[in-house]
């Protein structure tokens, strides 16, 4: 297909509108989990979210007249992918936004084509191309300039360094968990019923981590935290997927990992109007390195292929 072609594509309304709105819901989810931290403790808040969310993806597979089934290796792997990505990796990330605005969090986990890249590599043996590397190291800099902002200007008895290593924590095991995704034993079964089976194992390891940690269940009837709850299970997960697999399909992967350069910068603008983010040189520094740093990745990404 020519530029052309494919630039008339990426402009059709149906291309727009999926690119803008996930954009808009993925960049706010990162300050509805905020909101939450204050209500109820987080592995609570972490088991009603993919509760909500996997209730919403078995109505939408019932919608849709899919089948639930899987076969057993899609079982065990469902279950392996659920806790990795949908329990562990999200108490660590919302222990993370403690310490840390959530802007920032979203601009951090903008650095996870690296780790995806690097396990690629050593499990599924894909190449790494060398502007891939370039783009990537310059949105480190980027990324620890902004660290560095966060560090300097954080309360005397702040723990931004614990926040910080919680959400490179929260980093490296959401990348697993995506390494895991492109495997041969994911790929073989349908991804709805993969994704509502995933979460469903996720919802329940949440809330057996939930009850040894904090005690009986605590979930706070304020309309604010049900909607918050309601937000990041329905619009954060059941109607954020397919919309962008539709742009994975009409696109490619590699034009629709665009999204995730426009997340961050969603979540930014977010965290100053909401959280009065306090921008710097230092940080508009970062952060313009950080987003070029991305997008020079992300045009790299297409000569990934396997070893032979």
């Amino acid at each position: 297909m020519s530029p052309q072609n494919q630039q008339g594509d990426f402009l059709r309304p149906s291309i727009v509108g999926a690119f803008v709105l996930t954009a808009l819901i993925w960049g706010g989810t990162w300050f509805a989990i905020k909101d939450q931290l204050s209500a109820a403790p987080v592995p609570w808040s972490v088991t009603w979210r993919f509760t909500v969310a996997a209730l919403g993806m078995a109505i939408l597979i019932l919608i849709r007249r899919k089948s639930f089934r899987l076969s057993l290796s899609g079982h065990v792997f469902a279950f392996c992918f659920g806790v990795t990505q949908f329990s562990i990796n999200f108490n660590l990330l919302y222990q993370a936004e403690r310490h840390l605005t959530s802007g920032l969090v979203a601009v951090v986990f903008g650095l996870l084509m690296l780790p995806n890249a690097l396990l690629a590599r050593i499990f599924l043996g894909h190449r790494v191309p060398p502007g891939f590397i370039g783009g990537t190291a310059i949105a480190t800099l980027g990324i620890a300039l902004l660290l560095a902002h966060e560090v300097q200007t954080a309360p005397p008895h702040g723990q931004v360094w614990l926040g910080i290593g919680l959400c490179f924590a929260s980093l490296l095991t959401a990348s697993s968990a995506n390494v895991m995704q492109a495997g041969e034993t994911a790929r073989k079964e349908p991804i709805l019923t993969m994704l509502v089976w995933s979460m469903a194992w996720g919802a329940g390891a949440n809330f057996v981590y939930a009850w040894v940690m904090e005690g009986p269940p605590v979930l706070p009837l304020e309309p604010r935290y049900l909607t918050g709850v309601a937000y990041l299970g329905i619009m954060g997960s059941v109607v954020t997927f397919p919309l962008y697999f539709h742009l994975v399909r009409e696109l490619g992967a590699g034009r629709a990992a665009y999204n995730g350069v426009a997340v961050p910068i969603v979540a930014m603008g977010i965290s100053t109007l909401l959280e009065g983010y306090d921008w710097s040189l230092l940080s508009v520094s970062g952060a313009v390195l950080a987003l070029l740093g991305m997008v020079l990745a992300l045009r790299a990404r297409k000569p990934l292929r396997k070893v032979t």
